[in-house]
């Protein structure tokens, strides 16, 4: 049985394409995408098809042609009788419901159930992934050599050690504007010394962390997503499994590990950043000292808020890490997926990581707050 086939040439600068073979469900190659494409392709030619010599065509196979002549016949087709009359079924059939009224009238309801549909999905996936990661932590308890120490220290120097010059000058330079425009305020109304409250409370418990996830996430979290796509896409994840190797302990739990140790300490490293460069700013707009500063500091933000901030930042670099694989793992073989992955993987990341920070802000609303 020959499979479809597709034969075009040029004449007189006109392109013609033969189609052949068996045009069926069986008889398609998979995947079906590349065909499709081609087929696309040449229909933006206004190629002059000849679909003489194909010898069978069922309904899977003619409604692929009338959508790649985009729902509209050619401007030359030569076919047999038979086939033309399974394109007119496929015509018939293959109606584009986005165009009826009723439709046009709830797009806004069908688009919302797709995006719940596809959130509830990806909730699912997650939800898997975080039970096999689980798995696999209790595996370690009774067999601790088999933890990936190199993978883990690699991912734990990528994301860790190599953002603090990035996250410091963020930290720095945010500390400096919020107290340059703080101090305009405050100066109004003679409160000069409670900068120290303003920029203690702010930067530690909200501002830092947050600071660190949205980096993180477009740094380390896209580096993630498209390692383990390009290992999607070369075929290494599986070969992985071919040789009995668990991904999710190689690829997902080192990556997991390292980001929920290392976003802490970001988190304190930019908060510490961003308080000199608040003090800076406070001592060259207001004349602040910065004795006065570092003595008062201590005394108007609880220790409360800096556990809260360690905290927002495990719980960040947890979730940052695990969407992150979990769309690497999605990833298809094509560089088209790779991309567009690696896109929804950051956003995603981030529209999480302030949705948890709003609910941490529920949560600890009476917890480190000077009274």
């Amino acid at each position: 049985m020959a499979g479809a086939a597709i034969d075009s040439t040029e004449r007189a600068g006109r392109c013609e394409v033969l189609l052949s073979g068996d045009w069926t469900l069986v008889s398609l190659p998979t995947p079906i995408a590349e065909l499709d494409a081609r087929l696309r392709a040449l229909a933006e030619r206004s190629a002059a098809w000849d679909l003489q010599a194909i010898t069978r065509i069922d309904s899977v196979g003619a409604i692929l042609l009338w959508r790649a002549w985009g729902r509209r016949w050619p401007a030359s087709l030569s076919a047999l009788p038979r086939h033309r009359s399974a394109l007119e079924r496929a015509a018939t059939i293959d109606t584009d419901r986005r165009s009826s009224p009723r439709f046009l009238r709830f797009a806004w309801l069908y688009a919302l159930g797709g995006l719940v549909v596809a959130a509830g999905k990806n909730l699912r996936d997650v939800v898997i992934l975080i039970g096999q990661l689980v798995l696999d932590v209790l595996h370690l308890f009774s067999h601790p050599s088999e933890f990936p120490w190199r993978e883990f220290s690699a991912n734990l120097f990528k994301s860790g050690a190599q953002a603090l010059p990035v996250t410091a000058l963020v930290g720095f330079l945010i500390g400096i504007v919020l107290s340059f425009l703080s101090s305009l305020q405050l100066k109004t109304f003679g409160a000069d010394i409670y900068i120290v409250n303003l920029l203690g409370i702010s930067i530690i418990r909200e501002l830092g962390p947050v600071i660190v996830a949205v980096l993180v996430a477009g740094r380390s979290g896209s580096a993630m997503t498209a390692q383990i796509g390009v290992m999607r896409v070369t075929e290494e994840i599986d070969a992985l499994a071919t040789m009995g190797i668990s991904r999710s302990l190689r690829l997902v739990l080192p990556k997991v590990a390292a980001l929920s140790i290392a976003m802490p300490l970001l988190v304190v490293w930019c908060a510490a950043a961003g308080i000199v460069g608040g003090m800076v700013s406070a001592n060259l707009e207001m004349g602040l000292a910065y004795g006065y500063f570092i003595e008062a500091l201590p005394k108007v933000v609880p220790v409360a808020n800096v556990w809260i901030g360690i905290g927002k930042g495990f719980f960040f670099g947890m979730l940052i890490a695990l969407i992150a694989c979990h769309f690497g793992l999605k990833v298809r073989p094509n560089t088209e997926s790779l991309s567009s992955r690696t896109t929804t993987a950051v956003v995603t990341a981030i529209t999480v990581v302030i949705i948890v920070d709003a609910i941490f802000a529920i949560l600890t609303r009476n917890v480190g707050m000077p009274r």
